[in-house]
């Protein structure tokens, strides 16, 4: 079995932005020769998250909107009280965006089948930023066979 790792780099815009790594993932499955094997993709942030869907321009307008909506930044979080934290005074009030990331996903497992990632017509791995504008890594593991 063949095992590869890499990091797949984003940096992001402020606020909620939507990603599509798909293309990026797809030119490691063919630079490593999986054939039949399994991608494993992983945020290595709390305040971001992965997805399978759709990217559309539209949709990813509603992702934004939507998201902004159930989990306003306005509202009084906890963890925004930055004085009462052990943490430095910089720290951004980001409670917002560690809610949401807890209501999607860190990680997605997607089928390599003939060199191929399983997924539909419509389908693309999403990498969501919650708490832009930063640089973020995205952790990709392939295993298979050649």
């Amino acid at each position: 079995m063949r095992i590869a790792s890499h990091t797949i780099e984003v940096s992001t815009d402020a606020g909620i932005a939507v990603y599509d790594i798909t293309p990026e993932i797809r030119g490691f499955v063919q630079q490593d020769r999986i054939g039949d094997g399994l991608a494993v993709i992983t945020s290595r942030h709390t305040t971001t998250a992965l997805a399978v869907n759709e990217f559309e321009e539209r949709l990813v307008e509603d992702i934004r909107r939507f998201f902004s909506g159930l989990v306003p930044a306005e509202r009084p979080w906890l963890h925004n009280d930055i004085h009462l934290r052990d943490c430095p005074p910089d720290e951004p009030r980001n409670a917002h965006s560690h809610l949401v990331a807890m209501l999607l996903s860190h990680s997605e497992v997607i089928p390599v089948v003939a060199g191929e990632l399983q997924l539909g017509t419509w389908e693309s791995v999403l990498f969501l930023e919650l708490d832009g504008p930063r640089s973020r890594g995205v952790n990709l593991q392939l295993l298979g066979q050649p």
